[in-house]
């Protein structure tokens, strides 16, 4: 009996020094000093496509599912090495036509830059709502980019005169922790909890009269997003 239970005793402190140490591997690094960017094309749709030309063509060997990770990045830098392209697992304008693509003007969010900028603003307006919330004000930073009436860059938008808070007062200097990367880089892989939305406000510090008339399409957290 006393030999059963030191040997059901050993396997479960095995299983839980491998527990742990997967936990430790899996677990993801995010500062300011290694985020790097892992999207090339911002959409979703363009991030398909990407992945089955290099699918089809031997460089990838992952699911087709829009999400521009870590191994459609290899595959990408992969690609531009046997094909003559700078190599930094980003899908640029040379790249996309090396694939036979016709990017959106969404491309413009490639960069490490980008990616530090949009955590530093996600954390500085929005570090106290809910995952989903922080993933929204990214969202709505990047819609801006896309609409005529913003500028076209992820740095135009935030430092546009007036246009945030935490520029204002100077908190867009913070510095933005893992969580304020990772909803930033859900938003530029394409997950907008907005449906399209160009403005949020916070419904019992908002001064402006005319915020209250924009239409409002979802309310996340503290914030009602509208258009």
């Amino acid at each position: 009996m006393k030999k059963r239970f030191f040997v059901l005793l050993s396997l479960i402190f095995v299983f839980a020094i491998s527990f742990t140490g997967l936990n430790m591997t899996m677990k993801p690094n995010f500062n300011s000093q290694n985020a790097e960017i892992t999207h090339g094309a911002t959409t979703t749709a363009e991030n398909r496509t990407i992945q089955t030309k290099l699918k089809r063509w031997g460089y990838y060997k992952g699911q087709v599912d829009g999400i521009y990770g870590s191994q459609t990045r290899e595959a990408v830098r992969y690609f531009q090495s046997k094909n003559g392209l700078s190599v930094d697992g980003i899908v640029g304008p040379k790249t996309a036509a090396a694939l036979g693509m016709t990017l959106s003007s969404s491309t413009s969010f490639q960069s490490s830059n980008d990616l530090y900028l949009l955590a530093k603003c996600v954390y500085a307006e929005a570090r106290g709502e809910p995952y989903t919330g922080q993933v929204a004000v990214a969202a709505v930073i990047l819609n801006r980019v896309e609409n005529a009436s913003f500028p076209n860059t992820i740095s135009g938008v935030i430092y546009q005169k007036g246009a945030f808070t935490a520029v204002t007062d100077g908190q867009i200097n913070l510095s933005p922790n893992s969580t304020a990367y990772k909803a930033a880089q859900d938003a530029l892989n394409g997950w907008d909890p907005t449906y399209g939305c160009i403005y949020y406000y916070n419904p019992s510090t908002a001064t402006s009269s005319w915020i209250w008339s924009r239409q409002v399409v979802v309310t996340i957290g503290n914030h009602v997003f509208c258009l």
